[in-house]
Order: structure tokens, then C-alpha cells, then sequence
């Protein structure tokens, strides 16, 4: 079995510490996706890992043979390619080899006459057939045509950047290393080719490594989480919901033993006002330790999530109505006399593939863009917030409390208070200390949250936010969503991630291409499933020979056989040896106290015992009908 350990990692980014000595091992078999606020490391750490990066110490272990291939968020391309000559662009001798045969088959198909040509693609041939190459070629095109690249003789110039990323997905796949590290795979993915890659890496025999932040996907896929906080890592054993749980369980006991340090706080407090003017030996040992308390206590309250309950303008009834909006670029129709009423409190999303108009709908909504025909009525109490796929007006040299009380110094919050621009960065992961850094010094995440933050201290009544999910890391996305389930507004949203748009949106504008728009009602989960239903219900389907029918046999009456007997019989005390268990895990749950293996150990084994009960519940019913016919 194949292990890549890493010890003692520490990494730097100017005055910035990614990561402090850190250490893991990835196993054959694992499937890790890395969680983290932007600006944490998890893409440098990505980069140190495959080697295209160092840290400023590391000590690493792995055999010598161990093959890692990367999926970068900005692969690089040779354009001259072909999409088949890309995917085999590499040195080994299969991948060579396959390469060959491919150009000579084409060469063969240019010069059909040509012995020479014809002789060398024999040979290839055989060399295939001994080789067992055939299948690699084979997979390699099964898997193209599975991400929607079905002409592999197209130049890379000729693809579209989402296409191209497909394609750079494709050869890290084939490559079938010993690491798979992907780094945002789902990006530029429709649904179905999102689906057949969960399958696809959860058959997969070796390790996978990824950061993406499709919750969705990482839910299906994990078989751990790393989680990278303040220059630590953390391991959690499961996946994104086991995660959830774990550090819930963490947060608990840390905020429990918080609330005892607190009170210790309190009382080191008043001693230090009252009791400090004689400054003895033992009383200034007693000064030192209450700074120290007071230092762990201030970067405890550095809140470690967002926690946003902002108050938003008043909106009046009338909010938008567009009525036969047209509007085309040349011959490309984008809207084709579209009409739709935004309502108060409404949550719509906006789907469809790129290119169909979806952000062109949201720049008419801001005034940005002009109708060629139709009428556009807004209530005069709008007041529009729009987050677009651009950080507009980003002064890079500003400060970065400057650039947020550009917009206000303080907002009100739903309970009547008010809350400062310095304490709403302190909520969005942007440390005290940190404040006075210029923008130029933020990672591109970290800027997509300021931008973030920069638009809700507006106080805006309806937001417009356009592929919120690209570049926010799923902390934030978590807290924004739970923020969009209060708000008392209206929300519009391009997205193309299922679970942000499941959790925020009632329904949806899906949007077909040539003008057209429809209108559906539910979540983005559904739709997707109807649209699969619908698909392969307009397959042609095989007409089957119908088969002779028979006279219908009289209902049998319904026996226990002897294993059910025995089953039977057992069934109820082993209920109740489950439901004991049960129990037994609540109590030890409660007295586990700081460690969280443990606690996360005990989880684990209740989620098996209430899958396994709920189970027994159902066989006891099928076996007392059985037993009572």
C-alpha cells in the first residue's frame, strides 16, 4: 500500500503564515477534500504537494515510483494540440505509443496508398495488441465524450475556456496516478458530467485529493476532510456532513471550556484593577499570566464564523415588472418578449448554459444594460445591491477598512443595534490586526468576501448576485445562505451550484438559449431530475415482444420460512441490544470532554446503530405480516 506523508510544513506568504508545522499522510484508497475561508492555503498547499511549489521547511515521504497528477484551477495549455494529442501529450511509453497510432491512423486517412504508412500502422498495432493499450485509448475517449468533448481531433484553440478546463480534467484522469489532486473539478461541469465524475472517483482504487466548493460533491466523494484553520490543519474521518457534525462537537466543548476561561477572566479583571499597585514578584507573575488570558480570550471572540443578521431598506409592494423585454446582440436573441413579476421576498435563480443571456437579465435589473423593446417599472422604494463576477470600484491601494467605511461606518442590525465597520470585518474572517492591509496584499478569495461585505453595509433590499459560489469558500457560502434565509428582501441569483441554489431558491428562470425563458417551481435538484426524466423519456425506445400472458395464480398465503423463523424469534432482543447501545453512546457523548476523536468516533457508530435499527424496524413489520397471515 503506497503512503505520501508530509512532516513539519511551515509555509510563509510575506508576513502571512499559511501553515506552522503541520504534518499528514495521504493512504491509498483515501478521498480528502480540503475546506478552509479563503486566503487559508488550501490551493498553495495543493501546489506543495505536487511539487510545484515548496515549503519553507518540509520533510516528505513517498516511494520512488509514486506519480501525482494536478488539475490546477489555471491548467496550461499548448494550443497547436489536438484534443486526443493533449490527453497524450505525456512521456510514457504507453501514452507514447498511443500517440503514435493515432497519427499514423490519420496520416493512413490522408494517404491512403501509402505502403510505408500502411506497414507502420500495422506494427503500432501489434504493439497495441501487446501492450494492452487498446483499453487506455478506449477510456480515454469514453471519458472525453463523457465531459462533452465527443471531437477529439479539434485544436485546443478552437475550445472554449470551459472546454478546456474538461480537457485538462480528461488527461488528469486518464493518467490514473497514485494522486489524483483536483482543484475545483466540478467547475464548467453540467450536471450529468458532474454525476458520472462522483461515480467515476468513487470507484476510484487510488487517492484523491481535492478542494471544490460544490458541497454536493464533497459530501458524495469524502472519505476524510481536512479542514486548514489559522495555520493548522485538522482531520476529520467522514465526509462533509460527518465534518459538519464533528466540528460542531469541537465548537461545543472549545466554547464550553471558553465560558469557564471567561469567568477566570472576570475575576483576573478586577484583581488587576484593584489589587496591581504594589507590584511584587508574585503579583507581577500574576499580571503576566492575566495578559496571556487576555490575549487567548481576544482571539477566541475574533468570531471564527460569520454571523450576519443585517437590517435591510424598507421595500414597498411594487418591486420590478418587466413586460415584453426583447433584447438580442446582432443576430445572437438573448430575451425574446420575456415578462415576469419580482414579488417582496422572493428567491429566484437563474439557470441555463453560458452564453443563453442569464447575467445580461441581471444587468438589465441593475440599469446596466439597456432593452431593445419592452417596459421596465420599478418601485421606488428598490434599493438594488449587485454582486457581479467582477469586484468593481477595488481600489487595490486602499486600506481595507477605508474601502468598507467608504460605504458606512456602521449598520443596523435586525434587533435595533448598530455594529461598526471594523467589528463587520471581525465577522468576516478579517482579523483586528489585519484591518489596515492593503487590498493588493488579499488573496483573490479574500477580495471576493470584502467585495461581499462592501455591498451588504449598503443595506440593500434586493440583491442580485451573479455565480456568487466561484470564488467564496464554503464557510462563507454557509453564512451567506443563512443570511438570504432571513432577509426580508428580494434575491436574484445566476449559479450553476446545486446546493447553494437549493437552499436559497424557491424557483427558477432556466433559461434555453434563442430567447426563450421558462418558469419552474422548486429547487434546482428537482428541475434537474425532471429534466433527466424528460430526457430519456424522448429516447427511442426498444419495442419489446409482449409476452403470452398467463391466468393470474391465486395469492399464496404468506409463510415464515425456517431462517425467517429463527430471525423472527431473535429479532426483538437484538432491538433491544441496539437501543441499549444507544443510550449508553448518549451518556459517553456527554463525558467525552475534549477529545474529539473520540466524540467523533461515537458519532460515526450511532449514525451505523440508527441505520441498522431503523432496518430491524423494517423486517420486524415484514416478518410479524408474515407471521400473523
Amino acid at each position: 500500500m503506497k503512503v505520501f506523508s508530509m512532516d513539519k510544513l511551515t509555509k510563509t506568504q510575506g508576513e502571512k503564515t499559511l501553515f506552522k508545522d503541520i504534518a499528514f499522510s495521504i493512504t491509498e484508497g483515501d478521498k480528502i477534500g480540503i475546506v478552509g475561508v479563503n486566503g487559508t492555503g488550501k490551493s498553495t498547499l495543493l501546489n506543495i504537494i505536487s511539487g510545484l511549489d515548496e515549503g519553507d521547511r518540509e520533510e516528505r515521504d513517498h516511494p520512488n515510483d509514486y506519480k501525482i497528477s494536478y488539475l490546477s484551477q489555471a491548467p496550461v495549455f499548448d494550443e497547436n494540440l489536438n484534443v486526443l494529442e493533449f490527453l497524450f501529450a505525456s512521456e510514457t511509453p504507453i501514452f507514447s505509443l498511443i500517440k503514435n497510432y493515432e497519427q499514423t491512423l490519420l496520416q493512413l486517412q490522408q494517404q491512403p496508398e501509402n505502403t510505408q504508412v500502411q506497414e507502420r500502422l500495422l506494427t503500432l498495432q501489434q504493439n497495441m495488441d501487446e501492450s494492452g493499450a487498446w483499453d487506455v485509448n478506449a477510456n480515454a475517449k469514453a471519458i472525453l465524450t463523457r465531459l462533452g468533448l465527443p471531437d477529439f481531433s479539434k485544436k485546443l484553440v478552437e475550445l472554449s475556456g470551459g472546454q478546456k478546463k474538461r480537457a485538462a480534467l480528461a488527461k488528469a484522469l486518464i493518467e490514473t496516478p497514485d494522486l489524483l489532486i483536483l482543484d475545483e473539478p466540478t467547475n464548467h461541469l453540467d450536471y450529468q458530467s458532474i454525476v458520472w465524475l462522483e461515480d467515476y472517483l468513487s470507484k476510484y482504487q487510488r487517492s484523491v485529493l481535492f478542494v471544490t466548493h460544490d458541497r454536493y460533491f464533497l459530501d458524495r466523494i469524502s472519505s476524510k476532510i481536512w479542514e486548514l484553520s489559522k495555520g493548522s490543519l485538522y482531520e476529520y474521518k467522514g465526509n462533509y456532513g460527518d465534518f459538519l457534525e464533528a466540528k460542531a462537537a469541537r465548537e461545543e466543548n472549545e466554547s464550553n471550556a471558553m465560558s469557564k476561561k471567561q469567568s477566570l477572566y472576570k475575576k483576573e479583571l478586577a484583581w488587576i484593577r484593584t489589587g496591581a499597585k504594589a507590584r511584587t514578584t508574585k503579583q507581577k507573575a500574576r499580571i503576566q499570566r492575566f495578559e496571556t488570558l487576555e490575549s487567548g480570550l481576544k482571539g477566541k471572540n475574533s468570531q471564527d464564523k460569520l454571523d450576519i443578521e443585517l437590517s435591510g431598506s424598507r421595500l414597498g409592494k411594487k418591486v420590478i415588472e418587466l413586460s415584453g423585454v426583447t433584447k438580442a446582440y446582432g443576430s445572437q436573441k438573448i430575451l425574446d418578449h420575456f415578462s415576469f413579476l419580482f414579488k417582496p421576498q422572493d428567491r429566484i435563480g437563474i439557470v441555463g448554459n453560458n452564453g443563453t443571456g442569464k447575467s445580461t437579465l441581471l444587468n438589465i435589473l441593475a440599469g446596466r444594460e439597456s432593452m431593445d423593446h419592452g417596459e421596465f417599472d420599478q418601485g421606488q422604494t428598490v434599493k438594488l445591491g449587485y454582486y457581479t463576477q467582477e469586484n468593481e470600484d477595488l481600489n487595490e491601494n486602499m486600506r481595507m477598512i477605508e474601502y468598507i467605511r467608504e460605504t458606512a461606518e456602521s449598520i443596523s442590525l435586525k434587533d435595533g443595534s448598530s455594529i461598526s465597520a471594523a467589528q463587520m470585518l471581525e465577522r468576516f474572517l478579517f482579523p483586528m490586526s489585519s484591518h489596515g492591509t492593503p487590498i493588493r496584499k488579499l488573496s483573490g478569495g479574500e477580495k471576493r468576501r470584502l467585495y461581499l461585505l462592501k455591498i451588504l453595509m449598503s443595506a440593500p433590499n434586493v440583491l442580485l448576485l451573479d455565480e456568487p459560489t466561484n470564488d467564496l469558500d464554503t464557510q462563507t457560502l454557509t453564512v451567506l445562505e443563512d443570511y438570504l434565509e432571513s432577509f426580508p428582501g428580494v434575491v436574484v441569483t445566476v449559479s450553476h451550484d446545486r446546493y447553494f441554489l437549493d437552499k436559497t431558491c424557491r424557483e427558477l428562470l432556466v433559461f434555453k438559449g434563442h430567447g426563450q425563458v421558462d418558469h419552474f417551481y422548486g429547487s434546482y435538484s428537482e428541475f434537474l431530475e425532471e429534466t433527466v426524466v424528460k430526457e430519456k423519456s424522448q429516447e427511442p425506445a426498444v419495442k419489446k415482444a409482449e409476452p403470452v400472458k398467463s391466468p393470474p395464480e391465486k395469492p399464496k398465503k404468506k409463510r415464515l420460512s425456517y431462517n425467517e423463523s429463527r430471525e423472527w424469534e431473535e429479532i426483538e432482543g437484538k432491538m433491544a441490544e441496539v437501543e441499549d447501545r444507544l443510550a449508553a453512546i448518549g451518556v459517553e457523548m456527554a463525558a467525552v470532554g475534549s477529545d474529539y476523536t473520540k466524540a467523533q468516533e461515537l458519532m460515526k457508530e450511532e449514525q451505523d446503530l440508527n441505520e441498522k435499527l431503523e432496518y430491524m424496524i423494517e423486517r420486524w413489520t415484514i416478518l410479524a405480516e408474515k407471521a400473523e397471515g
